[in-house]
Formats: structure tokens, sequence, C-alpha cells
């Protein structure tokens, strides 16, 4: 599917910013607000993961397209509806080369043009989007499909900063693009260490850390060298939270003031927890959130005790 076909929604990330909102309009704090995170939907992942072949096995992804619709669809009814729907990486299952590559993503857009118009749509790139070790190449083909694969924006006075966590995990393909993440993000933490805006929070798809920043290194999280420099620089500029998929179970923990949120997938679970997504409400004080089933949120919506939190200025 071209740009021009999957249409606007998967352009809005160019320049390192987020075309959907204005900077100049939305710096300022004007009130408590909410997004939605979603992470995984990873089109092929529930096949290739029930045959325990995730390399080859990832030829059907209907299961998937049925669990992202029923979630589209639930945002879609929500009342107020959200600032934004970010989804932290792993789009799709297949990686830069594999078969059914481009049949995934087509797929995948054509369900996400069905997001309302007046919800913007936040993406983050993920390990099988870019690869475990991105390239320039692989890079450059995130871009031209989905957008800038790290940018900021602004809503309501908060700045967020969406990462390419992969270049923190393993950048030896393309270390010069690493280090141009590194300037920028540093140059954005400035921005928030200044006290310029309400909260910063972070959305990537590897976590720093799945509940403790001491945990031992594995698959699902950042290497501890690594996990505790970038949390330090968090820290120190005042974001108050980082939000990430990848673990396919939800899970998180505390850093000094930051915390870890984990999401589950909307696709393939590897734990017990439900298909699903997590209400983020953003107020003056906090940053409160809460992880719905789809069918959770698709019959009963968001509970009153967090809809009252917007009602508070």
């Amino acid at each position: 599917m071209s740009a021009a076909e999957a249409g606007g929604v998967f352009h809005r990330a160019r320049g390192r910013t987020l075309d959907a909102f204005s900077a100049e309009k939305e710096r300022e704090w004007k009130g408590p607000f909410y997004f939605i995170q979603g992470t995984d939907p990873q089109f092929g992942l529930m096949k290739a993961w029930s045959t325990g072949d995730c390399d080859n096995s990832g030829d059907e992804w209907g299961q998937e397209i049925r669990l992202t619709e029923q979630a589209v669809q639930a945002i879609n009814k929500l009342n107020p509806r959200p600032r934004f729907f970010v989804l932290c990486g792993d789009l799709i299952h297949a990686m830069p080369g594999m078969p059914w590559r481009k049949e995934q993503t087509a797929d995948l857009q054509r369900v996400l043009r069905h997001v309302d118009s007046e919800i913007p749509l936040v993406l983050v790139s993920g390990n099988h989007d870019v690869g475990n070790v991105p390239t320039p190449e692989t890079i450059a083909e995130f871009q031209q499909t989905w957008g800038d694969d790290y940018f900021s924006f602004w809503v309501g006075g908060v700045l967020f900063l969406v990462l390419n966590s992969q270049f923190l995990y393993n950048s030896s393909g393309c270390p010069a693009l690493k280090q141009a993440q590194d300037a920028w993000l540093d140059q954005q933490l400035g921005l928030a260490k200044q006290r310029r805006c309400q909260h910063a929070i972070v959305f990537q798809h590897i976590p720093l850390f799945l509940q403790s920043i001491d945990e031992d290194d594995n698959y699902f999280n950042l290497t501890r060298a690594i996990r505790r420099e970038v949390a330090d620089k968090f820290t120190r500029a005042g974001v108050k939270a980082v939000f990430s998929g990848h673990y396919h179970r939800n899970a998180g923990g505390t850093y000094q003031n930051l915390e870890m949120v984990v999401s589950s997938a909307i696709g393939c679970q590897l734990g017990q927890d439900p298909h699903g997504l997590r209400v983020v409400v953003v107020t003056a004080e906090k940053i409160i959130h809460r992880y719905y089933s789809l069918d959770e949120l698709s019959e009963r919506g968001i509970e009153d005790d967090l809809m009252n939190l917007m009602k508070k200025k």
C-alpha cells in the first residue's frame, strides 16, 4: 500500500514532531485529559507462537485483525474522545525482509484507517518493525511506511517523547543514527528539565525494566548499564512515566520518581492477561492509568472514577 493509499493518518510524524498537534496551542496546561495506549498488535505472532516457530510460521493473522478492529471500535465509542491513541511498537510480526511483511502492513493500515479522524494516531517503532539489529535501510523503510521513528509532541501542556528503543538495545548496525537520537533526546530533556511542561512522558517499545531497575538482563528489558543511564537521564529531567510494550504481559515498577509502565498486547498474550488497552489520565499533579480488556472497554467504557478525574480543573 502506498503512502497515498494509506492516508495521512500514517504520516503525521515528520521533522521529529507530530503534525496532528500545534505546539503553539498545546504548550499550555488547560486541565486534565486522557489518552489510550495500546501495543503489540503484531499481526502474525499468534499463529507463529502456537506452532512454536516464531521465525517462519506467521502466515495467518486473522485473529489479530479481529482484535485490532475491536480495539479501534472500542476507542471510537469513547466519550469524550481520547486526545490520542498511541501504539507502542511491534505493529506487525514479520521482520524486515521476511515473508508476509507487506501483506501484514497493508492489513494493519486498513484496520487503522478506521480510527476516528479526530483521534490522532501515534506510532512507535518496535524490534519487529525495524529489526533486532536495525540498519539505515530498515529505519528508512519504517519512516517511509509509518513516519519518524523518534519524535516529540505537545498535548495540553505535556511534553511527549517517542523513542526508538532498538537504538538502546543494539545499535551496532547504525551507530550514527543512535548518536543522532541521543543528541536529540538530550535537547528534548533539557526542555523538560527547565520545567517548561506540566509533565514529560516517554513512549518506547522495549521497557527499561519489567519490575526493578536492578533486575537481570533478558530479552524483554534493556541491559542494566543502559537502563540505569537512561533512567537517570529521565529522572534528572523530571520525566514522570515511561510507557512500553514488548513483554506481552502487564508489568512495571518505579525508580526514584519515575514510573515504568509495561502494557500487555492487543494481539498475542504470553501470560495470563487479556487482550487489551490502557487508559491514561493526566491531571495537574499525576498520571493515573488502568488496563482494560478489549471486552471491558467495548461493553462498559471507562469507569466513573477515572472519568471524574477529568472534571477537576
